[in-house]
């Protein structure tokens, strides 16, 4: 079979598996929690996103791997768990949900934008090129999507975080 076709048959399955694991356990578990507490897991995992510099490691990658597509992977996902670890330090405050929309907004165009960056270099003819990489696109990113959507939707669903006045009075 083509590599082209068993690199997206691998992220297909990808979302697909994160899919109904997000289903059946992690939207059932965040659903019920009161406001910003149900976004701390995905944040959480999110910060996790400095993996993305593998891109740059040769040894974990091929050498011949283009910059063009692995700076810009790696670099983006690196500022992608700056801002989830920021949104997350600041979850209770106004800013904490103005941050989390902007870590939300930057890590999903992120991972689109690594998408296609990796079809204008025909990463799918080539996947020896990605190297152990190969696993954080098959594996961990597809679960990236998936939690990048359920924040939205948390987002859209969520008001904004006030002091109450019995804080500010206290204050």
């Amino acid at each position: 079979m083509p590599s082209p076709v068993l690199f997206g048959i691998t992220v297909a399955f990808g979302l697909a598996a994160w899919g109904v694991v997000t289903w059946h356990y992690i939207w059932p578990a965040l659903r019920d929690r009161p406001g910003p507490e149900n976004l701390k897991p995905i944040l959480m995992l999110h910060a996790f996103r400095f993996l993305g510099l593998a891109f740059v490691l040769p040894g974990v990658v091929s050498p011949e791997l283009p910059a063009a597509f692995a700076q810009p992977v790696a670099y983006g996902d690196l500022m992608a768990a700056i801002l989830a670890l920021l949104a997350m330090a600041t979850l209770r405050a106004r800013s904490g949900t103005v941050l989390t929309w902007v870590f939300n907004i930057f890590g999903t165009a992120d991972l689109i934008f690594g998408f296609y960056l990796g079809s204008r270099i025909s990463l799918p003819d080539t996947p020896g090129l990605l190297g152990a990489g190969y696993f954080v696109l098959a594996a961990y990113v597809p679960l990236l999507f998936i939690t990048h959507g359920l924040a939205f939707r948390i987002l859209l669903r969520t008001k904004v975080v006030m002091p109450s006045r019995n804080n500010l009075s206290a204050a």
